[in-house]
């Protein structure tokens, strides 16, 4: 925020209680030394004869003021420089992340805070000595002030002592003298050296903290009723470290990066400084001025309303005045006189008041001792201050607050949108932490996915690893399969646990039901599912658990669960017949998988269930067609149909065992060359079958034998087929070309 050095000012109020409480003391001293024995004969004699005593008195009271004044002035300096520190920092929070964080780390300048406090001792305390030597030459020129009065026959001398008095207490202690020779009051010069040093603290660390952010330019506020001193530089835009002298510079905008703008310098801060900008008493603050956001409006000068705090100020003076007249009157005539002095300016107080009702009392300034202060600021609220945290703070500093701070500070309605998606920002990012906590406790995944809601685990999926990821990608798939099945609700199964409870709660009794079962469910699942994959052991699963397992299964847990019912179920399986006839030994192992499988039908009758009766007359082929004698027969015998529906699976059975024997050498080099299928050429005719062949091939069809479908299927009915023959002599006539 903005800082000029009234907003310290209040800092050196210590030190000006200080020096009025030792004004007062001293003043006490030598009234009380000057009334003692006042109408006695021999007074001067006495009086002069006291003035050790006086100087060893006033000495204590110096020299405690010098021990008090060096431990307040350090403490006042430091919390000043800090107060300028902080004003920074919470300026900076207006301006980017990254240029605040420069400065997050930066401690006050311990040497430099040093320093100003070290001068300001020095200049307000080497002036010390001249105390003594003040207080001891006015008591000395009352002393003979007050002994030629009654000899010129002008008066008394209670009368002449209280003339004196009064004077005094007007003039104060006069012992600084400035370099332009001009005579200070105790109170005044000391409240005066301190201010400027707090305020010379307060804007040193605030310059010195945004040039550390990178932050050059700052503009200059437009304060009320302002001096003529200050009145060329109000609104204006100046340079922290450029040089003197208005120009026009170009600077990136603050939010367009590479966007350039011309901005118009006044000058550098430390030339206003010098023409008179932050004086003391001075309420002009200087800010940050960022490129392209910070607008310039034009200053509206108050004359008037200059010279209208001007003769407030002369008002208070004179109501101080007369206060202190009032405490160093001697005789109770003075102290009535002092008291009605204090009424009529305090009257003038509140005439000027009422004419100008722009201006306000502040009555700590009427008291002696008081100067140009500013008034005692009133407690902010605790609404007033969560926004403040918001919007100055950094980023740490918004973490920091609590849920209900957060609220406190969008409840006083003082956050800008900036802060509010500060806000929303700080308070999504918690419950993302939240939601990460429960899904993955401690960076671990939770085994059971299924008490999360869609939503969670979407929001949650871009900050999981790859692994955790592909679970929960799994477990929405599941979830899809799910929604599709009977007896499940689809708008259930996205919600989470807690959604279903909340639910529970206000349901009616069939909402009830479903609300139980999408329950039911997902305890079966986080069952059988544990971590996303199913159980290791299935040996306690029952039959209907693993059945209904089967909907939410990959592929590889599908052939676990098929495992698993072949173990449940285990048969003896029969060797595969080798009798060296490939079509014996496919109709042998056929009929022994039957029998295996019995009390159920014979396989061969399963596919007559799926026959179509039209292309069965088509082909001529049908169950029945069998001779009469057939039925009589032991053995079962092959239709023509089941005859080239076997023929398949035995040229697959020889091709998987030709490539095997023949080191998948099957293709020669125009078979190759043409795209021929290897499996192509142990069906059809044999002249393109040998055609395509590789030697290799051919020599084993030479030891096997090649059958064509019309010779398996003479082979496997006992039938003669009339295609058969011409196919071995064709098979035979190739083979004699080798």
């Amino acid at each position: 925020m903005p800082i000029h050095p009234g907003m310290v000012e209040d800092l050196a109020a210590g030190t000006r209680d200080l020096y009025a409480q030792a004004e007062a003391r001293l003043l006490g001293i030598i009234a009380r030394q000057l009334a003692a024995g006042l109408d006695a004969p021999g007074w001067a004699e006495r009086k002069l004869a006291a003035v050790q005593q006086l100087r060893r008195a006033s000495q204590a009271v110096v020299d405690e003021l010098g021990k008090a004044v060096t431990l307040e002035v350090f403490e006042v300096t430091a919390e000043a420089y800090n107060e300028g520190h902080r004003a920074a920092v919470a300026e900076l929070g207006a301006l980017s992340d990254d240029a605040r964080a420069l400065v997050d780390d930066v401690t006050p300048n311990a040497q430099a805070v040093d320093r100003l406090a070290q001068e300001t001792v020095d200049v307000v305390t080497s002036t010390h000595r001249s105390i003594l030597r003040a207080v001891v030459d006015r008591f000395r020129a009352i002393v003979a002030e007050v002994t030629a009065t009654p000899l010129l026959g002008t008066g008394t001398r209670r009368q002449a002592t209280q003339d004196a008095m009064r004077r005094f207490a007007d003039e104060g202690i006069r012992a600084f003298v400035d370099k332009a020779g001009r005579r200070w009051q105790l109170t005044s010069y000391a409240e005066m050296a301190v201010r400027t040093s707090v305020g010379r603290a307060a804007t040193e660390a605030h310059m010195r903290t945004l040039a550390t952010a990178g932050v050059d330019l700052v503009i200059v506020s437009d304060a009320p009723r302002e001096c003529p001193l200050c009145r060329p530089w109000e609104g204006r835009v100046l340079s922290i470290g450029g040089p003197d002298g208005e120009r026009e510079v170009e600077v990136e905008h603050a939010i367009d990066d590479g966007r350039m703008i011309p901005v118009r310098v006044a000058g550098s801060l430390d030339e206003a400084r010098r023409a008179g900008l932050q004086h003391p008493n001075c309420r002009h603050s200087v800010s940050a001025y960022t490129p392209g956001l910070t607008t310039t409006e034009q200053a509206k000068s108050d004359p008037a309303g200059y010279e209208a705090g001007q003769r407030q100020r002369a008002i208070e003076r004179h109501i101080r005045k007369y206060k202190k007249r009032e405490a160093a009157a001697v005789t109770p005539e003075a102290q009535r006189a002092a008291r009605l002095k204090v009424r009529q300016w305090q009257g003038a107080m509140r005439d000027h008041l009422a004419a100008h009702p722009d201006l306000r009392r502040l009555r700590h300034r009427e008291q002696p001792g008081a100067s140009n202060l500013p008034e005692k600021r009133t407690e902010a609220t605790p609404e007033q201050v969560e926004a403040a945290r918001v919007w100055s703070g950094d980023d740490q500093s918004v973490r920091e607050m609590s849920d209900q701070q957060h609220a406190a500070a969008v409840a006083s309605n003082l956050l800008d949108d900036r802060a509010l998606d500060r806000v929303e920002r700080e308070l999504d990012r918690r419950d993302l932490d939240d939601l990460l906590g429960r899904i993955a406790p401690g960076g671990t995944l939770a085994d059971d996915l299924t008490q999360f809601s869609d939503t969670e685990l979407a929001r949650a999926y871009r900050h999981l690893d790859d692994g955790d990821a592909l679970r929960v990608m799994a477990e929405m798939d599941r979830r899809d399969r799910a929604a599709q099945l009977p007896g499940v609700s689809p708008d259930l199964v996205g919600l989470s646990d807690h959604d279903l409870a909340a639910r529970a709660r206000v349901a009616d009794a069939d909402t009830l039901a479903l609300l139980a079962a999408e329950a039911a469910r997902r305890d079966l699942l986080a069952r059988l599912f544990p971590g996303g994959q199913l159980l290791a052991d299935l040996s306690d699963v029952s039959d209907d658990e693993l059945a209904w397992a089967m909907q939410y299964t990959t592929s590889e847990e599908m052939l676990r669960i098929a495992a698993e019912f072949d173990r449940r179920d285990a048969v003896v399986m029969p060797q595969p017949s080798a009798t060296g006839d490939a079509v014996a030994d496919l109709i042998a192992d056929t009929n022994a998988l039957a029998d295996t499988l019995a009390p159920a039908e014979n396989p061969d009758g399963w596919g007559a269930l799926a026959d179509d009766a039209v292309w069965a007359a088509m082909v001529g082929d049908d169950q029945a067609n069998t001779g009469p004698d057939d039925e009589h027969d032991d053995e079962p015998r092959i239709t023509r149909r089941q005859a080239r529906e076997m023929y398949d699976e035995y040229v697959y059975m020889q091709f998987l065992k030709a490539e095997h024997d023949c080191n998948g050498y099957l293709l020669n080099k125009k078979g190759k060359a043409a795209g021929r299928s290897p499996q192509t050429l142990f069906s059809g005719p044999a002249r393109i079958a040998y055609a395509y062949a590789s030697d290799e091939l051919k020599e084993w069809w030479g030891i096997h034998g090649r059958l064509t479908q019309a010779e398996f299927v003479e082979q496997a009915t006992g039938k003669p087929q009339r295609w058969a023959t011409s196919a071995r002599f064709n098979e035979a006539k190739e083979q004699q070309r080798r």
